[in-house]
């Protein structure tokens, strides 16, 4: 008898040793530290979609947010959060990537000032500072803004702050910041006994754009694993929109110190409207119009047919 029970044991060891290793390794390198905007991939993750969906995904958080797409673009890494401006940006330059996924469908983006700052409206931005972290679409969409108003990015002071948004607002150095995250800065903000004021972008002259979105090499993006990781994000999605609080409690045991604090708390919740109801589509006539507004603001020197950098590998 103690026998026949070893032999079962091997066997299903054998089994489960044999599952584990048909299991395709996928690397996915994130776009910044995990935070409530990669909700569906930590959901896939935690709750086991990508293993439904015979994968072993390897998360990881960039030291430098800019190396991810070039990595994939080199080989050397899988799959890439990244941004539609970014990509479309990148395609120009020659990298070779694609978008297979969309995490957030909507921007995220916008132009944050304090509310007892006086700044009732953006025509009230004339003659202030304004921070920005990264100088080209930034700085586009500021100047475009602006200039819907009949102003320009020439009448305001800007001030490279870095990745010191908040921190520069509060203090003062800045009456103003654009880049910020409308679900995080403004809670950041809160947090800190400071209310905030955000334009959107999309109200004043600028497209619509998808935020984040998952980019892989053009050159396998169509493969099976990429297939199965676009399902398993849908499949993660699906159970976010049903269960958010359960949602809530699988997110931070990916990393309970990190990720269970008070911001991620309120912008979870000002997140979850955000994220793409189905990552396996996008709009093409919000790429196009994106590439069009890029092309007029010398971002990009030709508008590329999207069919080059953007598929939607599952039917």
């Amino acid at each position: 008898m103690k026998k026949i029970i070893s032999k079962i044991s091997l066997s299903l060891m054998l089994l489960s040793s044999s599952a584990l290793a048909d299991k395709e390794k996928v690397t996915l390198l994130l776009d910044w530290f995990v935070n409530p905007d990669h909700a569906a991939i930590i959901i896939a993750q935690q709750k086991g979609f990508f293993e439904k969906n015979n994968l072993e995904v390897k998360i990881i958080e960039p030291a430098d947010p800019s190396m991810p797409p070039k990595l994939v673009a080199a080989k050397k890494a899988d799959l890439a959060v990244d941004y539609q401006p970014q990509l479309q940006m990148q395609v120009a330059q020659g990298l070779p990537l694609v978008r297979i996924a969309t995490l957030v469908n909507s921007p995220l983006n916008s132009l944050v000032v304090l509310k007892d700052s006086g700044i009732e409206k953006i025509e009230d931005l004339k003659g202030k500072k304004i921070g920005y972290s990264v100088s080209g679409f930034e700085t586009a969409l500021l100047d475009s803004m602006l200039k819907s108003v009949n102003s320009s990015a020439k009448d305001v002071e800007l001030i490279n702050v870095n990745w010191s948004l908040s921190p520069s607002l509060m203090s003062k150095q800045v009456d103003g910041v654009i880049g910020a995250f409308r679900n995080f800065e403004l809670n950041q903000l809160q947090i800190e006994k400071k209310e905030g004021k955000a334009f959107f972008p999309e109200n004043y002259g600028v497209p619509k754009y998808d935020e984040l979105i998952v980019v892989a090499n053009k050159g396998n993006a169509s493969a099976t694993k990429y297939i199965n990781f676009v399902k398993a994000l849908q499949e993660a999605t699906n159970y976010l929109k049903q269960n958010p609080k359960e949602s809530w409690k699988a997110f931070v045991s990916y990393k309970p110190k990190e990720l269970n604090n008070k911001l991620n708390t309120l912008a979870w919740s000002d997140t979850l409207p955000y994220l793409a109801q189905n990552p396996a589509t996008f709009d093409k006539n919000v790429y196009n119009q994106m590439a069009e507004f890029m092309k007029r603001n010398g971002l990009i020197k030709t508008v590329i047919n999207v069919d080059e950098y953007a598929q939607e590998i599952v039917k």
